[in-house]
C-alpha cells in the first residue's frame, strides 16, 4: 500500500498555487490513483498506462503545451526518456539504471520530498529568468 506523505502533498500544492499544471501518469490501476489526484486537484490523470510517452504527448496536446515545457519524475525503467524535453527528474531511490540518464536526481525518495525538490528547482528557475533583464 503505498502512503501519502505532507511532502509529496506540499510539493504538488506549491507548484499548483504558482501555477505549474501536473498529470499523473501510472501503471497502476488503482483507487488510490483516483484519491491522491482528486486530494491534490490534479485533473489530468493516465492510469493503466504502458505508453507513457503518448500519455505525455496527451497532455501536451491537451493543455496546448509543447514538450519541451513538460518535466517528467519516474523511478523505474519503464519511465526512461518518456518524449520531454524539460527535466527529467528522479528521486534518491529510484533504480540505479534510470539515474545515469536524467537531468535530476533528487536528495529525497519518492513519496517523501522528492516531488518537493523538483518544484523548488522549476520555480527557482523560473524566478531566475523572470528577474534577468
Amino acid at each position: 500500500m503505498e502512503a501519502f506523505l505532507v511532502r509529496r502533498c506540499d510539493g504538488v500544492s506549491l507548484g499548483r498555487r504558482a501555477g505549474l499544471i501536473f498529470a499523473l501518469v501510472s501503471g497502476e490501476d488503482s483507487p488510490l490513483v483516483d484519491r491522491f489526484a482528486r486530494k491534490m486537484g490534479i485533473q489530468d490523470v493516465y492510469k493503466d498506462c504502458k505508453d507513457k510517452a503518448a500519455a505525455l504527448r496527451l497532455f501536451a496536446q491537451n493543455r496546448g503545451l509543447e514538450l519541451a515545457e513538460i518535466c517528467f519524475m519516474g523511478d523505474d525503467v519503464n519511465d526512461l526518456r518518456p518524449g520531454s524535453g524539460r527535466i527529467q527528474g528522479r528521486p534518491a531511490d529510484a533504480h540505479a539504471s534510470v539515474k545515469r540518464c536524467v537531468d535530476l536526481v533528487t536528495t529525497r525518495p519518492g513519496g517523501g520530498g522528492a516531488v518537493r525538490e523538483l518544484v523548488d528547482r522549476l520555480l527557482g528557475e523560473r524566478d531566475g529568468a523572470e528577474r534577468q533583464p
